[in-house]
């Protein structure tokens, strides 16, 4: 069992949602990613996802792709993203998220055996679709940690069974069919995946794409396990006069959350 798992089996005694915060690797640079976690942990957030940059994403909007360049252009690879998955995941439950292209030059099974070495719990992999995935979960199962897929509002249900039957740790349910970003409202298909997707597995669901506050944290932990926050954090950061002001930002915004996801149910 995972710390994740371990996360999720107890939030769901508490009978709440977990709230789970993103942050690419290397920004605003290498020690202020650092910053940020410390941030995210005394806001109140219970897992963190370390992102992974990619020159080519299929599913970041403009927020975390202009978050992803300035990582990039930080210098960040696959040491700087183990190193902040490790130090997140010294106080909560750490995960990876990454496009397939960095796990396949790193090593497929290299890949997994150093998340679990640096203290992760598992890799979020929006781009590996199931038929592609064997090799991968081999080597998830060889190092013990959760492989976590993506579902959408437009999966259909016997996609939905072959997908969740795969998964790990959690089960990434998209609220809307577009790219990450925050937005004035959640879409309604989330609830509606949810439901779908608890038809067909046991496991924890969390909902990302748009939430930014802490009226829609609220909402979608009335219905989802987690609820995962990406481009709000970003922004607070990138809009913010200095790094300093931007992590009292992504603390307060943390807080605001926290407390949302806690009064979802």
């Amino acid at each position: 069992m995972t710390a994740l798992d371990q996360l999720f089996a107890k939030v769901r005694a508490e009978n709440r949602a977990a709230l789970i915060a993103y942050i690419p690797a290397g920004f605003p640079s290498q020690a202020g990613c650092h910053r940020v976690i410390e941030a995210f942990i005394a806001g109140g957030v219970d897992a963190i996802e370390i992102g992974y940059p990619y020159s080519d994403p299929v599913m970041d909007g403009p927020t975390i792709q202009a978050a992803a360049v300035t990582s990039l252009a930080n210098g960040t690879g696959a040491a700087e993203v183990l190193a902040a998955l490790k130090f997140a995941s010294a106080s909560v439950p750490a995960v990876v998220m990454t496009y397939w292209n960095p796990i396949e030059r790193f090593g497929v099974a290299e890949f997994a055996k150093a998340i679990a070495t640096n203290g992760g719990s598992g890799v979020i992999t929006p781009d590996l679709t199931i038929e592609e995935s064997a090799g991968w979960i081999k080597a998830t199962k060889e190092s013990s940690i959760n492989p976590i897929y993506v579902v959408a509002p437009s999966t259909k249900h016997e996609r939905l069974v072959q997908v969740t039957s795969k998964c790990g740790g959690f089960i990434y349910a998209a609220s809307l069919m577009g790219v990450t970003g925050a937005r004035a409202s959640v879409s309604s298909s989330a609830a509606e995946l949810v439901a779908r997707v608890r038809k067909t597995s046991d496991l924890p669901v969390a909902v990302g794409l748009g939430v930014s506050t802490r009226e829609q944290a609220k909402g979608v932990a009335a219905f989802a396990d987690g609820v995962i926050v990406g481009s709000a954090f970003i922004k607070a950061l990138q809009d913010a006069p200095s790094e300093e002001a931007g992590l009292l930002a992504v603390t307060e915004l943390a807080r605001e959350l926290a407390k949302g996801v806690r009064e979802g149910r």
